[in-house]
């Protein structure tokens, strides 16, 4: 009876890191597959890049939804922002172990560094994740594993834990060295990438989350372009910074939302998302003054369109109160 291969699905997410945890295993003889995840936090572009310059196929999942799930109840808690990285990286193993199980893959693997992330990756968070995934240790951690308890792919055989990893901390000589060893020329740098992380971001998805508003794809995926207000707990206010803002807004613009310019000077397009009254027209009008040319003069005519058609209303610019008050 021949023996089936030994077959690794290693979470990618296009950092050096998972990279070289990829590559340590292929180095083994072991059949490497990447997964990477997608969602409107983080996309799967560089692990696809990564895994091309791997050599090794890539099962890409979306993963929207569940994430939303976890930042609404998130069990370990948030990090320095609206990052639940704890419960998303047990989330997502927790995904690997389905696609194990239906593909037949012998074990899991990551490319998390022990004490790399004071949240995500101590010694007491790696095992946290572990368990709550279900993996337990099936799951294995090749950059690091020689400083964690021996897996069952180790036991087994199946992995060589001598040819495996002892890095720790934040310091990144390490894996630079290893990446010249595996002829591995093109990585992003270690800054982040998701989205949850970014204060600024961070603050605008807390405002959704705030009102009930996270189930709403397009709302996040608007929270990418220009300046936020919000209105009401239904209705707010996006104001473009720059040429890309614009389209940005445009293109994720429903066909009954009002859109306003400014008619005579150089400004900004606004979007009104929600059930707007006439007053929060006025608002967003004034605050597409605010944001134009003619932040200075004493009236703005601004022009409004919706399915109605399009109308001109004259507008004294918001105040610094008024921005101070409704920005997000």
């Amino acid at each position: 009876m021949t023996t089936p291969p030994v077959s690794a699905l290693v979470m990618l997410s296009g950092g050096l890191d998972s990279m070289l945890a990829a590559a340590v295993l292929k180095a083994q003889g072991i059949a490497v597959t990447a997964l990477s995840f997608e969602t409107p936090f983080f996309s799967a572009t560089k692990a696809r890049e990564a895994a091309e310059q791997l050599r090794i196929p890539i099962i890409i999942e979306d993963f929207a939804d569940t994430l939303v799930g976890i930042i609404e109840h998130p069990k370990h808690g948030f990090g320095s922002q609206i990052n639940p990285c704890i419960d998303c990286h047990a989330a997502m193993i927790r995904r690997a172990g389905v696609i194990l199980q239906r593909d037949g893959f012998s074990f899991v693997a990551t490319g998390e560094v022990l004490n790399q992330r004071p949240m995500s990756q101590t010694k007491r968070s790696l095992t946290i994740v572990a368990d709550d995934s279900g993996l337990k240790d099936r799951l294995v951690r090749p950059l690091s594993a020689k400083l964690l308890p021996e897996t069952e792919p180790e036991r087994l055989g199946w992995v060589d834990r001598s040819r495996l990893l002892s890095l720790s901390g934040r310091g990144r000589k390490p894996q630079y060295a290893l990446a010249k060893e595996y002829g591995i020329t093109k990585y992003p740098s270690s800054a982040g990438g998701c989205k949850l992380t970014e204060p600024h971001f961070a603050e605008r998805l807390w405002d959704l989350r705030r009102n009930n508003q996270l189930r709403d794809f397009r709302a996040i995926n608007l929270l990418r372009w220009g300046r936020h207000f919000r209105l009401s707990s239904t209705v707010k206010v996006i104001v473009g910074r720059e040429a890309s803002d614009n389209a940005g807004i445009k293109n994720l613009a429903l066909p009954e939302e009002p859109l306003l310019d400014p008619v005579v000077v150089s400004g900004p397009l606004v979007l009104i998302t929600g059930p707007a009254k006439e007053c929060d027209i006025e608002m967003a009008a004034r605050l597409c003054a605010r944001y134009g040319d003619g932040r200075n003069d004493a009236t703005v005519l601004v022009a409004i369109t919706t399915p109605a058609g399009r109308r001109e209303m004259s507008v004294a610019p918001a105040s610094e109160l008024d921005v101070e008050r409704l920005k997000i």
